[in-house]
């Protein structure tokens, strides 16, 4: 009776240290990524970066491929907390994506630079943008025109506002302060919006 009683919490204890082991390499693996090439780094650079051995890496997740997939959606879940805004508040919206930008920008702009060589680079490039547009009918969702040509052109329009290479140019390229940028967004963002009238 005892080994029934004991053996649900057993295999509980287990399911926590995999997944406690499996997070560790994942984070391991985005700490390296965040700076270096993808090809750069090795599954024995990310096993010593998370003090496993490579047949734990390829055992939780396949390969280097099947990691770097299981990073993506680790960031894309973090991405969807931290991005928290309050619908049409463009200030809090600008403040939550330049926290984001200043946090992570340099490691997305990185990786989307090997989208053209790096398969999973490129699943997580598409994934990022469908995320991004999302996130975009959510908090504009108070100033989008209904579902038709005129809201497909509101949202480019807000995508190319907010996107992050946008923020490279403003920050990293123009050298723009971070108070002057988010200044320059907020004023692009109020620019476009669709409920003013931009006829001549």
């Amino acid at each position: 009776m005892e080994s029934e009683t004991r053996r649900p919490y057993r295999m509980g204890a287990r399911a926590a240290a995999v997944e406690v082991t499996r997070t560790r390499v994942m984070r391991a693996a985005a700490a390296l990524w965040m700076r270096r090439w993808y090809d750069d780094v090795t599954l024995q650079h990310i096993a010593d970066e998370a003090g496993v051995s490579v047949q734990t890496i390829v055992n939780h997740f396949g390969g280097k491929d099947g990691l770097a997939d299981a990073v993506a959606d680790l960031v894309a879940s973090q991405t969807a907390v931290t991005r928290q805004a309050p619908t049409g508040d463009v200030a809090a919206i600008v403040a939550v994506l330049f926290e984001d930008y200043e946090q992570h920008g340099d490691a997305n702009v990185l990786w989307t630079a090997q989208i053209d060589r790096v398969p999973a680079a490129a699943r997580a490039a598409a994934h990022a943008r469908v995320q991004h547009r999302e996130w975009l009918e959510r908090v504009f969702a108070d100033r989008l025109p209904p579902p038709g040509p005129a809201r497909e052109h509101a949202l480019n329009l807000h995508y190319a506002a907010t996107d992050l290479y946008l923020w490279k140019l403003w920050r990293r390229d123009l050298g723009l302060s971070r108070e002057d940028a988010e200044r320059a967004m907020r004023d692009l963002l109020t620019s476009i919006d669709p409920r003013k009238s931009h006829d001549a």
